[in-house]
């Protein structure tokens, strides 16, 4: 069916997602893996890929995904970069995610590199890693004494006695404002239970014909958008209100027991651990005149909605307290570009993949916008959220988006 070969060879690649294409991995590429410990005892792995003379590296890292045969590795190895790609310590699982925590596990592979001699350090931050990375620049770039001390749950971050090293450029790939503002634009507000995932109330269900909702091209007024986020934000408040709420009495037991020496045991040690239903909403998803782009109908989950907004997998559906308040509460959570992007002063390069259906133009212009560096630069390349075709008979958006990266990186760091 497909006839022409280089035609064939660009969806085979757009099949591997975010992966790597075998046939473009530079011969004489060494993979090297590391084992290690960050400051607060917690074990990490680093995954070293290079030719074996490089003097500069790019670094990526995800909160919760092991990037490690990442689309962009080869076309770093071919412009003379090596690539460290590390996994954190919640590997495929943000039920315990806090940000606080994965700053450290940041700082363990750049304090590996240190010692292995890299003279340039460059973070590339793809999706949900670049919030990270620019959350760790913000706490990098501060004394020890200014850094912060406990995550939004309370738990010590003992991020004041870590070494920070300070990165010396970025590489933003796809970014979303930061896990807790990217999920305040999708969650469901129109849920009137947390216990029940079936539970609606009818003038804020974004699935509702009489709200504007049609599949494939909805309409939705300017007064149910003000609303329906007005409605968002108080929800994610009220889980914010619940995890706090489960925290405290948790303590408040712990320190029972340890005062008088009686207690509930389970209830001081319970998790907490609970579900976040309904978090695939974002309106910009199903009515594609909202923040306008080349964007297809339908979420980064698929073009069913009803299925992935209950479905089991999606964005914060398991979580604990303390990775609610981190993490995925636009509220609470720390890592963001808002709070993060001012203190970013080192050369930046932003990536924007025109058709994301996850971030949005408005949110690209709030995130270079927040940078405070004085040599930013945005480059928007044609592409979904991993950067593959958004038609067949084009080129794929990785490729553009490796050639922009190399260029970037050899007029800064040659």
């Amino acid at each position: 069916m497909l006839e022409h070969p280089r035609l064939e060879r660009r969806v085979t690649a757009g099949l591997r997602g975010a992966s790597w294409d075998p046939a473009i991995v530079p011969v004489g590429m060494a993979s090297h893996v590391f084992p290690l410990m960050t400051e607060d005892g917690a074990p990490v792995l680093g995954y070293l890929h290079a030719m074996g003379d490089e003097s500069s590296v790019v670094f990526i890292m995800h909160p919760r995904e092991l990037l490690v045969t990442h689309y962009l590795v080869p076309h770093l190895m071919q412009a003379g970069y090596a690539s460290w790609v590390q996994g954190p310590r919640t590997v495929g699982n943000d039920l315990r995610l806090e940000h606080e925590l994965a700053v450290l596990d940041v700082a363990a592979g750049m304090n590996k590199l240190g010692e292995l001699g890299f003279e340039t350090i460059v973070l590339l931050g793809n999706s949900g890693g670049a919030g990270l990375f620019a959350f760790y620049q913000q706490q990098a770039a501060l004394a020890p004494a200014e850094r912060l001390t406990r995550t939004p749950g309370g738990r010590p971050a003992k991020l004041a006695e870590a070494t920070l090293p300070l990165a010396d450029g970025f590489i933003f790939v796809a970014p979303h404002p930061g896990q807790g503002r990217l999920l305040q634009n999708m969650i469901d507000p129109s849920v009137t239970d947390e216990n029940d995932p079936l539970s609606v109330e009818p003038s804020l269900d974004p699935f509702s014909a009489a709200n504007g909702f049609a599949k494939g091209g909805a309409s939705y007024t300017p007064e149910f958008i003000a609303r329906y986020r007005e409605a968002q934000e108080a929800r994610v408040a009220r889980i914010d209100a619940a995890a706090r709420a489960s925290i405290k009495t948790r303590m408040a037991e712990k320190a029972r027991i340890k005062e008088t020496g009686a207690g509930n045991a389970l209830a001081a040690n319970a998790s907490g651990v609970f579900l976040v239903w309904r978090t695939d909403a974002d309106l910009r998803c199903f009515d594609l005149s909202l923040d306008p782009s080349e964007r297809r109908w339908g979420s980064v989950w698929g073009a069913e909605p009803l299925v992935s907004n209950v479905g089991s997998v999606g964005f914060a559906r398991v979580c604990t307290p303390e990775s609610w308040l981190s993490t995925w509460s636009g509220l609470s959570s720390r890592a963001s570009f808002e709070l993060c992007g001012p203190a970013i002063s080192q050369p930046v390069l932003l990536i924007y993949y025109t058709g994301d259906n996850s971030v949005f133009p408005g949110d690209v212009t709030g995130i270079f916008n927040s940078i405070g560096s004085a040599d930013k630069q945005r480059v928007d390349i044609r592409g979904n959220h991993h950067g593959q075709s958004l038609r067949l008979d084009e080129p794929n958006g990785q490729d553009e988006a490796a050639k922009t990266a190399a260029k970037w990186l050899r007029e800064r760091f040659a």
